[in-house]
This record gives C-alpha cells, sequence and structure tokens, in this order.
C-alpha cells in the first residue's frame, strides 16, 4: 500500500483529527509569532475542505464509507460511517469554515484585540465537535462531539460586545445544558432498553420494542433537546442575543453552522436511529411541521422589530429553521429535498448576510439600519452581496431561496397541507417588508451618520468570501440540478426508507 493509499484510507477520522491538532497547536503558533494563526487555521480548513469534497465524491460513486476507530468491530467499537446525508453535512461545515476563516483575518482584530490566538484555538475546536457529531455512527460519541461544539460556541460567544458577551453566553450556556441533558437522558434510555451505543445496531433493534414506552420517551427528550439546539419557536430564547452579541466571525460560523449541524442530529435521529414509519406513528412529524411553521412566522414577525441588524437576522434564522424542519415534517421525498437544499441555501444566504453585517461594522461601527442611509455609495460591493442573500432570503426566481422554497411548497401540496404554502407566502412577503427597510436606507437614504466615512469597501480578506457565498445563491439558484439529482433526491428517497 502506497502512502498515498493509506491517507486515502483514513480520510474520514482525518476529518476530526485535522482540526484537532491544528487546534491545540494553535497557541505554539500563535506564539512563534502572532500573525501565523490567521494563515494555520486557513491551512487547517482548506485541508479539511480537500477531505471532505473527497469522501462526498466517493460515497457518490461508490458506497456509503464505513471506519472502525481501533480496528474494533461495531456495535462493540466506534465507527464513523460517511454516507449522502453526513457527507454533504460535512462539506457544509468544511465550506463555510474556510470562507469564515479567509474573512476572519481584519475582522477578529478589530474585535478581539490581543486574543487572535485564542479565538483561533477555539474556531478549529468548534469544527472539531460539528465535524465529530456529523460523521460518528456512535451515540455516545455524539454526545462528546456534542458538548466540544457547545463549549467552543459559548466560548467564542463570551469574546464578543465586552460584557453582553459574557451574558448572552451565560444564557446560551444554561439552555445548552438542558438540551444536552434532555439528549443524554434520551441516549442513556435507548442504551438501557438496546444494550447498544452504535446508531445502526440500535436502528435494527428498536423497531421489536416500539411499544415500550421508554422508547416513546426517548424520542420525546431527543426532540426537546434538538430543539433548543436549534432554535426551534418557544424554545429559541438564547439565539438572538448569542448571534447578535458574539464577534461578528462567530456570529457568522455559528449561524451557519451551528443550528444546521443540530438540525442534521434531528433528522438522524429521527430517520436512522428510529425509523420514519414510527415517528409518523407516533405524530411526532405532525407537532414538528406545526411548530415548525409557527416558527416560520413568529420569527419573520419578530425580525421587523429589529433595528440592529445582526439581531434582525438573528430572528430571521428562527424564521429559516422552520423552513428546513417544515421540509422534513413533511415526510415526502418532494419536501426532504426541499429541506436539504435549504440547509445549504441558508448556510449560503446567512453566512454572507452576517459577514456584511461585520463588514459594516468594521469599516463604520454602525448596526444600526436606520443609520445605514447612502451605505450602497459608500460600499458598492458590500452591499450589492447583501441585496443578493437577502434576495435568495426571500426567494426571488434565480436564487436558491426560490428553488428551496418552490420544493417545500410542492412538498406541502402533495402532504395535501395547503396551509404550509400559504405560510411560505406569508412568510415571504414579511421577509420583504424586513429587508426593504434596509434596502431603502442603503440606496435611497441621504449620508448622515456615515458621511465622514471615507467611501472605500472593507479589505480584500472580507470580500472575497461574501463575493463567493453571494455567487453560489445565484449560481445554485439556476443550476441545482445536479446536486438535487445526484444527493439530494436520492438522500431523500433513503431516509424515508419505503414509506409512501
Amino acid at each position: 500500500m502506497t502512502g498515498f493509499d493509506l491517507i486515502a484510507t483514513h480520510l474520514p477520522v482525518l476529518t476530526v483529527v485535522i482540526p484537532l491538532i491544528a487546534g491545540f497547536l494553535t497557541p505554539i503558533v500563535g506564539w512563534i509569532d502572532r500573525r501565523l494563526p490567521w494563515y494555520w487555521v486557513m491551512l487547517a480548513t482548506l485541508v479539511i475542505l480537500l477531505i471532505t469534497l473527497s469522501n462526498l465524491a466517493t460515497v457518490i460513486t461508490t458506497d456509503t464509507i464505513h471506519y472502525k476507530l481501533g480496528g474494533w468491530n461495531p456495535p462493540f467499537g466506534i465507527e464513523y460511517v460517511i454516507d449522502l446525508l453526513n457527507g454533504f453535512v460535512c462539506l457544509i461545515i468544511a465550506f463555510i469554515g474556510f470562507m469564515v476563516a479567509i474573512y476572519s483575518k481584519e475582522s477578529v482584530k478589530k474585535e478581539v484585540p490581543g486574543k487572535t490566538t485564542q479565538f483561533y484555538t477555539v474556531f478549529l475546536l468548534l469544527i472539531t465537535g460539528l465535524m465529530g457529531m456529523t460523521i460518528t455512527g456512535d451515540i455516545f460519541n455524539f454526545y462528546v462531539f456534542l458538548e466540544i461544539s457547545s463549549l467552543t460556541a459559548y466560548a467564542l460567544i463570551a469574546m464578543g460586545d465586552r460584557g453582553d458577551g459574557v451574558v448572552a453566553s451565560f444564557n446560551y450556556l444554561i439552555m445548552g445544558t438542558v438540551a444536552a441533558s434532555f439528549i443524554l437522558l434520551g441516549i442513556g434510555y435507548l442504551y438501557a432498553v438496546t444494550g447498544t451505543l452504535n446508531m445502526a445496531d440500535m436502528h435494527n433493534l428498536l423497531p421489536d420494542i416500539y411499544e415500550n414506552k421508554v422508547v416513546l420517551a426517548a424520542l420525546a427528550f431527543f426532540m426537546a433537546g434538538f430543539s433548543i439546539k436549534v432554535g426551534l419557536f418557544p424554545l429559541h430564547a438564547w439565539l438572538p442575543d448569542a448571534y447578535t452579541h458574539a464577534p461578528s466571525t462567530a456570529s457568522a460560523l455559528i449561524a451557519g453552522l451551528m443550528t444546521k449541524v443540530g438540525v442534521y442530529a434531528m433528522v438522524r435521529f429521527m430517520f436512522s436511529v428510529f425509523t420514519p414509519a414510527f415517528v409518523i406513528d407516533v405524530n411526532m412529524t405532525e407537532i414538528l411541521t406545526w411548530a415548525a411553521a409557527l416558527a416560520i412566522i413568529v420569527g419573520s414577525v419578530f425580525a421587523i422589530a429589529q433595528s440592529d441588524i445582526k439581531r434582525m437576522l438573528a430572528y430571521s434564522s428562527i424564521s429559516q429553521i422552520g423552513y428546513i424542519l417544515l421540509g422534513f415534517g413533511l415526510v415526502n421525498v418532494i419536501g426532504i429535498t426541499g429541506g436539504l437544499l435549504h440547509i445549504m441555501n441558508h448556510a449560503f444566504m446567512k453566512c454572507a448576510l452576517f459577514l456584511v453585517a461585520g463588514a459594516v461594522f468594521y469599516k463604520t461601527d454602525i448596526r444600526n439600519i436606520y443609520q445605514f442611509q447612502g451605505l450602497g455609495k459608500k460600499m458598492p460591493i458590500t452591499t450589492t452581496v447583501f441585496l443578493i442573500a437577502a434576495l435568495s432570503m426571500i426567494g426571488v426566481p434565480g436564487t436558491v431561496g426560490f428553488t428551496s422554497k418552490w420544493y417545500l411548497a410542492l412538498g406541502s401540496i402533495e402532504a395535501d397541507q395547503w396551509i404550509f404554502v400559504a405560510v411560505i407566502l406569508v412568510s415571504s412577503l414579511l421577509n420583504i417588508v424586513y429587508f426593504w427597510r434596509i434596502f431603502d436606507n442603503i440606496w435611497f437614504g441621504h449620508p448622515h451618520e456615515i458621511e465622514n466615512i471615507k467611501r472605500d469597501e472593507a479589505p480584500l480578506t472580507m470580500l472575497i468570501p461574501m463575493v463567493i457565498l453571494a455567487i453560489l445563491c445565484v449560481f445554485f439558484g439556476f443550476f441545482s440540478g445536479y446536486p438535487i439529482e445526484q444527493i439530494f433526491e436520492p438522500l431523500a428517497t433513503t431516509l424515508l426508507g419505503g414509506v409512501p
């Protein structure tokens, strides 16, 4: 076996090992030279991106990847499993992580002065936790990585806005601890009745004991815990402050990834630990769709009431998470395809919007949307990126947001739930309302607060990832056929497992 073949064999575990080792080495890199951690993180995230691309390509062209840690066969040993679902999510994590890493250079210097090495250390450990949650096939190993990602997210948030960041982090810690406790209870219940921690093994054993109330209690605990983690209304209390007061780089990373991985975990447990038939029989999918519909409307209404750009984007995230969960709750191929597509869509557009908010703050120290008058003439590229990402969120044809909402509407019709079509339409109108206020100020307002600011753009390292994300919002609006045909539709069919 050549060295290349040996590395290729271990690519699955390297998606976790590389950011973990790089994170622990970051303080040493920073000690050598304070300018090096940014380059170090860039290198680490680029390598992870290339590995996740290779893993997903392998899954598409061949089959699911199984990697046994320590040579122990499952269910006795821990197994990493990469299929279409988590291969796609891992790619999203790696790509957004790389984009945010590029962006972070100047933003972190301004917003987290003197702590750049610590910031990048925690940054990489967060990527480690998210990757581990996504690819592990062991339910307790999943919980360990969940705690890693949660603790690092708390730390990143606490670095922002001085006292406000600490308070937001503490509130998130309290809610996150409650969520983790629910999830751990669910894991304990399932282990008690199955005697295994391997997800695939559990999936095979559980159908014979579905009448056991302990199994139903475990499902309820999982759904409650993950609902908190993804910020599903009304369990969203931690999210607005966390997104608002975190450093701009952390806001973009957490908004772009944390809730998506939470959704992935919820879906993985619903369809791969339990079975679609079971979650349908106990009405969990019906509960999920109505909760998602409520989140779609309420999140949009709350967003209208905000004047802080980051807080407005935080409430809009609550609404967008509702779209994703609605697709999975419909439990049909079209709806789940729309939900999967909206995971990608939301990662692109929401990350881009938070990066724009950070760039504007970097140049002007302004976050109040009513002080954005004339900003379009001072930062034309940045504001154009905002326009494109916002149009994708609204669902304008030609953007990927339109495609995902179209599939969600078709899925609702197929499920004979026309009410959800109305919810999608009403929410899109509400999106227009809260984004139009910003458009109006940016392009039609007269400069007041920013009239003395020099007319220039954010640094190139900030512009490049924003522009790339905006281009992707349009590119996949016109060319979403390949991911839909090669990944999302086959994945939706597999997740349903024969459910009509």
